[in-house]
């Protein structure tokens, strides 16, 4: 649980997201004009690069079940009368059924939709009016006398292996190493083997060099798995981010030495393994969900957002994306790494306190 089996899950967490960008989603068709115009649609939207038709229905009971089954992700309706309303220059209507569940397939194949229809869109606009004689240029501004310029700061490619795939691995290093921290110290507890472990007469000081030397193995291994991962998806991948990659991972392994210890403090503290990994849980399995990467932190309700400031893992992921990202000076990280590593201190020393206490009360050893 400290070697391969996180390497083989960073790895396939890599392999998900390799693509970047998803592309070619399953989407049907629903043509009900079957006219050279929603031909022509139909032909727009297979040549979107996030696109492909996969299937055509000839009703609505049809698409739907095939929505439901995830046969494809949407539908793209097109009108009995399509055609006919085009040419009298009338407002024709194009319907996307979509499972809005799917919230990533959703957003993009909305967009993608959007922009095969407006394409169309314009160019029956702009045939029009070449053949009423307006120039093409009168005709370009008249169809859009507003424009709007949209200039991606960060992540201009929209890739979901350097912002998702990159957030994720962390996360599930994050859950790993607490889970290995309440284990490595709540299994002496519950086998009843705290005194051989610390000593007849524990000191604070053998305390804190045997927490030292029960951590080492968990914290060089997953240390290593979260350097080679970090290096993998970047370098690996071809990606030179503007930022410091190495203060990114001295921050990710001080993320794993903060999780050592928080899961090591909560068996010293609760006295239980049961417990400490059932706290592990409660702290690490929705730490992605608060970081403010799937869901902005400025939205969450304030208890939810103190609680997302607590965690941990939200503080390395500003940092991350700091750097990686934003390519932000160094300056701007500082508190995050500084946070961190304190943290990590603190809780090791209170961790040992704990330790050196519950080694003078034998008689709570061994609770399951």
């Amino acid at each position: 649980m400290i070697s391969w089996v996180p390497l083989l899950a960073c790895a396939v967490m890599g392999w998900i997201f390799s693509a970047g960008l998803p592309q070619q989603l399953p989407i049907g068709l629903m043509d009900q004009d079957h006219s050279a115009l929603s031909r022509q649609l139909a032909r727009f939207l297979d040549a979107t690069p996030g696109l492909k038709l996969t299937a055509s229905y000839d009703d609505t009971v049809q698409a739907t079940q095939a929505l439901r089954r995830t046969d494809v992700y949407a539908v793209v309706s097109i009108p009995a009368d399509f055609s006919r309303q085009v040419k009298l220059g009338q407002a024709a209507q194009v319907t996307l059924l979509h499972n809005a569940q799917l919230g990533t397939h959703s957003g993009l194949i909305q967009r993608d939709v959007r922009t095969a229809v407006a394409t169309l869109s314009a160019g029956v606009e702009m045939s029009a009016r070449n053949k009423r004689g307006q120039p093409a240029l009168l005709t370009r501004v008249a169809m859009e006398p507003i424009q709007t310029q949209m200039e991606t700061l960060f992540n201009v490619s929209l890739n979901y292996e350097q912002f998702l795939g990159a957030a994720l691995i962390p996360a599930l290093l994050h859950i790993l190493a607490m889970t290995a921290g309440a284990w490595s110290v709540g299994r002496e507890l519950r086998d009843a083997t705290l005194g051989q472990w610390l000593g007849d007469t524990p000191s604070l000081t053998g305390a804190v060099a045997a927490l030292f030397g029960k951590l080492s193995w968990p914290f060089l291994s997953l240390g290593l798995v979260a350097t080679a991962s970090l290096v993998g998806l970047t370098w690996g991948r071809g990606w030179h981010p503007g930022g410091s990659l190495v203060w990114v991972m001295l921050a990710l392994i001080g993320l794993q030495a903060l999780s050592l210890v928080m899961g090591a403090v909560v068996a010293a503290g609760t006295l239980s393994l049961r417990l400490a990994l059932s706290a592990t849980g409660f702290i690490t399995a929705p730490a992605f969900a608060f970081s403010g990467v799937g869901f902005p932190l400025q939205s969450m309700p304030l208890l939810a957002r103190g609680w997302a400031e607590l965690l941990p893992y939200t503080h390395y992921m500003r940092l991350q994306i700091e750097q990686l990202q934003m390519a932000a000076p160094l300056r701007y990280s500082i508190n995050s790494m500084v946070g961190l590593w304190l943290a990590t201190g603190l809780l090791a020393g209170l961790t040992a306190l704990l330790l050196v206490r519950a080694a003078h009360h034998p008689q709570s050893w061994g609770i399951r």
